[in-house]
Formats: C-alpha cells, structure tokens, sequence
C-alpha cells in the first residue's frame, strides 16, 4: 500500500515531468508571439557581433527586429542583400558614418533598444550588417535565409 509520502513524491515528480516537457515547439528561445504584426525577434548587439548571427524566415513574413546595444559602441542594422551592403558601406563611408535613416536602417546607442519592422518579399539571402566603421569587416552581419 502506497504511504502518503510516496504518494507526494510521485505527485511532484508528475508535475515536473509535465512542466519540462510542455511548451511551444514553434517559438525559439530569441522570438516572441506578436499577434497580428508578425514576429517580433530580439537580437541583441554586442561589441563587435549580433547574436542570433542568422535566422530563418518565410517569404511574406514581417518581422518585428528588437534591437537592444548591450556594447560600449553605437551600432546601426541595415536590412539588404550583399549588393545593398556594400551600396550602404560605400555611402556610410562618403557619409563619414553619420546616421541618414530609413526604412531599412537603424541606429542603436550603448544601452538603448531600438525597433526595425522589415517583411521579406522574396525568397533568398539577405543580411542585417553594421556599417560603424570597421564593423561589418569584423563579421558584424547577421544572414536571414528567406524561404
């Protein structure tokens, strides 16, 4: 005959059996439910890197992009593919880096958040890349495989 304490136990150990292997397979540990605007995905810039470095999406997606500059250095994130980047790069530089804006481009201060809401039309590669000088060079870009 099974004794209350035993009883107990099995009850406890059911629970955390249940707890751990619950959850919602289709959201990754980085992206948040956003209801009816998309996705919103959390990338977080450090000196000198994104992390995620590369997500998935479907094309048609909109994505919410939620910024956050956890660095001691102002970073920027341009959406484009490769021929966009270095088009980008070329006109930070004649720029010489100053923030211009955009729909497809944002810049980010040591310690503030900031938000880019991006939907990927085609199927393909594109890239989020910083283009603070020397950044993108060091491999501050992030890939996003459009399927």
């Amino acid at each position: 005959m099974p004794t209350p304490r035993s009883i107990t136990l099995v009850g406890v150990v059911s629970v955390l059996l249940i707890a751990a292997c619950g959850g919602d397979d289709d959201i990754n540990a980085n992206e948040v439910p956003d209801g009816d605007a998309g996705t919103a995905i959390e990338v977080e810039m450090r000196d000198i890197a994104f992390s995620p470095t590369s997500i998935d999406v479907e094309a048609g997606d909109t994505v919410r992009f939620v910024f956050t500059n956890t660095g001691k250095l102002t970073h920027e994130a341009y959406i484009g593919d490769a021929a966009a980047q270095e088009d980008h790069a070329d006109e930070m530089a004649s720029m010489g880096g100053m923030d211009h804006g955009g729909d497809d481009v944002l810049t980010v201060e040591p310690g503030k958040t900031g938000e880019l809401t991006y939907t990927f039309d085609d199927a393909g590669t594109v890239q989020i890349g910083c283009h603070e000088p020397s950044h993108f060079e060091a491999g501050m870009v992030m890939d996003v495989a459009v399927s």
